[in-house]
């Protein structure tokens, strides 16, 4: 049985295991009968090969509510993008294959440099933004959600409790963010939240005092997970993070642009597991390496948007502050880990709490350094404004890529 806390600052919906996945899906159903709920997959050409996949797509079968699912492939030549295009055939829901790296699609891209509107670079972030383009440009759906694609344990189950709360006509919220234990087999996974965000957060506050925003992100159990819902309303006018800080910048987003009251937070799965990210110790530019030091640029960014100063002593300040706050948490987690007979490496824990800390100071310089940087997509309400035809094109190409290649 799960807890009922609410912490106070954004509404956490628990599953209190008292409603079955065929009653939500009924519920759904009604819903989107007048709201039309589509899914976004942004999905590597690789993650095909996986065992994840499958399972996701024998799981989105059983899905009857869905309007449209979007799938964005990156890293896909021609002959990978045709046998994903005949790997999504099994899908029951209508459906597009968006082909990132199509010539239709990297002409528009050319045309986005001309502007001097295109992302900085590609990966999740390019992918999101251009699916939520190809969405709005279809002027048909009134929720939208996204969820990763490496998930071994998905179930239809936590896409039903993903966009409930935002599919509700009867809910306030715009945003519903996903969280569930992040539990393997036999292990404690999730070091990037447990290790570096959880205590950055509590060593931010000792540093720079009382921040509302601070105090936001610490409410999220589970900040960093893939899994959103949001109302397409507000897609216009959101700002996506071009790196690794795409989970925080999008709750950046909402935090900026809604009222508390508007986000939400909703235990969407019991058990999570997906890909593991190799920690990247030899590469700052690979894995949790540079995965940490994107999501700590991405906080100092905001609070520094917020008023927050920031000065090499602060960050040197913050980096020792962190250090001895992620070793405490990670004695609350190996205990809570031996209580419940799962393993933790205690060794290979405080390495990655040493690479954290590096990556803090690597974040800060890097931030002082480039005071003039803008990291965010440009928003597709800027895009219109630029090019009043460019979304029509957007879906135009992504069209005759799934008409040619067919």
């Amino acid at each position: 049985m799960a807890d009922f806390h609410q912490n106070g600052n954004i509404t956490t919906l628990h599953n209190l295991r008292t409603r079955s996945v065929d009653e939500l899906t009924y519920e759904l159903e009604s819903f989107a009968a007048n709201r039309k709920i589509s899914l976004v997959l942004p999905c590597l050409y690789s993650e095909l090969e996986t065992d994840a996949m499958p399972k996701i797509l024998d799981e989105l079968s059983k899905v009857p509510y869905l309007h449209r699912i979007i799938i964005g492939l990156d890293r896909a030549d021609e002959a990978q993008y045709r046998h994903a295009k005949e790997f999504f055939k099994g899908l029951n829901q209508n459906h597009i294959v968006i082909w990132n790296d199509s010539p239709r699609m990297l002409e528009l891209g050319g045309e986005l440099v001309e502007m001097g509107l295109a992302p900085s670079e590609p990966g999740k972030g390019k992918n999101v933004w251009t699916a939520m383009g190809y969405l709005i440009s279809c002027q048909d759906s009134a929720v939208m959600a996204i969820h990763d694609c490496d998930i071994l344990t998905y179930t239809n189950e936590l896409l039903a409790r993903l966009v409930y709360p935002v599919a509700n006509v009867s809910f306030p919220y715009q945003l519903a963010k996903g969280y569930y234990a992040r539990v393997g087999q036999d292990r404690l996974n999730g070091r990037v939240s447990r290790l570096l965000v959880s205590p950055l957060l509590i060593a931010l506050k000792k540093v720079v005092g009382d921040r509302d925003y601070i105090d936001y992100l610490r409410s999220f159990r589970y900040p960093l997970s893939g899994e959103f819902a949001m109302r397409t309303s507000i897609l216009p006018d959101l700002r996506i993070p071009s790196d690794w800080g795409l989970e925080i910048g999008i709750l950046s987003e909402a935090w900026r642009n809604l009222a508390s009251q508007a986000v939400c937070q909703v235990e969407i799965a019991d058990q999570y597991d997906h890909k593991h990210q190799d920690m990247g110790e030899e590469d700052a530019n690979s894995g949790l390496n540079r995965m940490s030091t994107d999501i700590c640029k991405a906080i100092f960014r905001k609070l520094a948007a917020d008023g927050t100063v920031f000065t090499p002593n602060v960050f040197r300040t913050l980096k020792a502050t962190y250090y001895r706050s992620a070793l405490d948490v990670l004695e609350a987690y190996y205990n809570d880990a031996k209580m419940n007979g799962l393993k933790i490496d205690r060794h290979k824990e405080e390495r990655a709490i040493e690479l954290f800390a590096e990556n803090i100071m690597r974040a800060g310089q890097f931030f002082l350094d480039n005071p003039h940087e803008t990291p965010f997509i440009p928003t597709w309400n800027r895009v219109h404004s630029a090019d009043p035809e460019f979304l029509s094109k957007l879906h135009a190409a992504a069209a005759a890529d799934e008409a040619e290649y067919a």
